[in-house]
């Protein structure tokens, strides 16, 4: 990290006057980009290395002496104690204080493939990814220490969004939320499993005793999610919706969760469960989004690896599915699908958009990766599209994200010299506890949410929401669409920056 990175978190009084002043952060120099200046356009050492550090400013519980989000100060120490259960730690979803277990976990899962897939690229820091990993993989163990029950919410969302407050100050309700078997959550449980074995292929090789324990609860809690089927946001319908219902039902994660499941354990019984079970849970469907609710076409590109490479032939179908989806992203062919903005960005919805340019962004490199393992091409119709195509669109939207678009504006909080100054986050907008030890009231902060000034606190690496479909972005704090930051769209663009700053094209 910069010496003008330690100043911005340290002395958020200045970041205020740098941010007037519309200075522009230090970054790293490396010679490399001159030898590669067709492609490194950006330099990606340095937001990979900023997309990573924003979690630390998500953290919840008693944060470590070598924290360096140094701002941010412990929250939800008492967590989980209305069930006489230990639920401290884990991260906050985005910019209020609500532990959602089903986007947690769905951040996890992506988190540990950007590792699995790119790990090596990632140089000097992926000893960070796997801490952030851990900072979940922790929690994840607590909220599925029981067996047959998963807590999956800590916060009462509604009385949270009433206030606007720093969570070192919160005092809404701590409110905990489960699912068992009388109240299922296929989706949650599954989702969480295969953030389970997922992490476990992390730390597989560097702590392989906490990889067993991973794993093994990872083959629980699938049990739990396949033989108590339901829909979380029917059983918790008042808590969970409208801010995490699943709307894509439970169908994707039990085939997503099966298939991390078959990867991190090779027990043939979940390929068995895929084989039997793939057609009936969508393996086929047309559903091209993918984000924390729809996990179709990443279990699609995950599954077409096994036929690919591993030269499983029962899978095959799943190259074609994973064509499917790649094809509606492709300009100009018969199955395009996919809006983009005048300025080039992929557009799916309005409500924080840029988690789908995140996410995609990396399947397409990672495919891209399959593909070239294989030797072989994407199928549109007759139309072959190569690796180097897929990478050549990932790269570009996420150059479009770094500030390659018409506002030349960076969506990454402290890249760049032009990036969101008031985003929707409690705790980046209030005066932090170093400047302002007082508690500050529940209704009290709202006037700061409502007000034009910068946030004192840089939540550095953080992804906004991003533009609308005519690429504009109004950088204005009470816009949670386009304003607000999410776990969920920052860890697959991990994985995506790795590969942009240290392959050169080459994999």
């Amino acid at each position: 990290m910069t010496f003008s990175l330690s100043l911005t978190i340290l002395l958020p009084l200045l970041s205020v006057f740098l941010l007037h002043a519309n200075a522009s952060p230090l970054h790293y120099n490396h010679p490399i980009h001159h030898r590669h200046p067709r492609f490194a356009t950006h330099d990606y050492r340095d937001a990979l290395t900023k997309s990573i550090l924003f979690f630390e400013g998500q953290r919840s519980g008693k944060l470590p002496p070598n924290q360096r989000m140094s701002w941010r100060r412990d929250s939800g120490l008492s967590d989980g104690a209305a069930l006489r259960v230990d639920l401290v730690g884990g991260y906050y979803d985005a910019g209020d204080n609500v532990k959602f277990g089903f986007p947690m976990a769905f951040t996890i899962t992506m988190l540990s493939w950007s590792v699995i897939e790119f790990g090596g690229l990632m140089k000097g820091e992926l000893q960070n990814a796997r801490v952030a990993i851990r900072w979940a993989t922790d929690y994840l163990l607590k909220a599925t220490a029981h067996p047959n029950t998963i807590y999956v919410q800590v916060g009462d969302a509604k009385k949270d969004h009433s206030c606007w407050e720093r969570p070192e100050d919160m005092d809404t309700p701590r409110s905990v939320f489960k699912i068992d078997a009388n109240t299922p959550g296929s989706e949650v449980a599954a989702e969480t499993a295969a953030a389970l074995a997922a992490a476990s292929l992390v730390f597989r090789r560097t702590d392989p005793t906490y990889s067993k324990v991973l794993a093994r609860r990872a083959i629980r809690v699938f049990q739990f999610a396949d033989k108590y089927r339901g829909s979380y946001s029917n059983a918790l319908k008042p808590f969970v919706c409208p801010f995490y219902c699943s709307y894509s039902g439970y169908q994707d994660e039990l085939l997503w969760g099966a298939a991390w499941l078959h990867k991190a354990t090779k027990n043939p019984m979940y390929l068995n469960y895929i084989k039997v079970n793939g057609q009936i849970l969508g393996a086929a469907e047309f559903d091209n989004t993918f984000g924390w609710d729809n996990k179709h076409a990443g279990a699609r590109i995950l599954l077409s690896k096994e036929f690919l490479v591993q030269r499983v032939q029962s899978l095959h179908d799943y190259k074609g599915h994973a064509d499917n989806f790649v094809c509606s992203l492709i300009p100009g062919t018969s199955f395009s699908s996919t809006q983009y903005t005048p300025g080039g960005l992929l557009f799916k919805m309005s409500d924080s958009n840029m988690q789908y340019v995140t996410s995609t962004s990396f399947l397409l490199l990672t495919y891209a990766k399959y593909l070239t393992s294989a030797h072989t091409v994407v199928n549109c119709g007759g139309m072959a599209v190569t690796p180097k195509r897929l990478r050549s669109i990932a790269k570009k939207q996420v150059d479009y994200l770094l500030g390659d678009n018409p506002l030349k504006m960076s969506y990454m909080v402290g890249y760049g010299g032009r990036y969101p100054r008031r985003i929707h986050h409690r705790g980046s907008s209030l005066p932090s506890m170093g400047v302002h030890p007082g508690k500050i009231q529940c209704r009290a902060g709202f006037s700061v949410m409502n007000s034009q000034s910068p946030n004192p606190n840089i939540l550095v690496g953080a992804i906004v929401g991003g533009p609308d479909q005519h690429d504009r972005f109004p950088d204005e704090r009470s816009d949670y669409e386009q304003s607000e930051p999410a776990t969920y769209i920052n860890s697959p663009l991990v994985g995506a920056l790795a590969y942009l700053a240290h392959s050169f094209g080459q994999i």
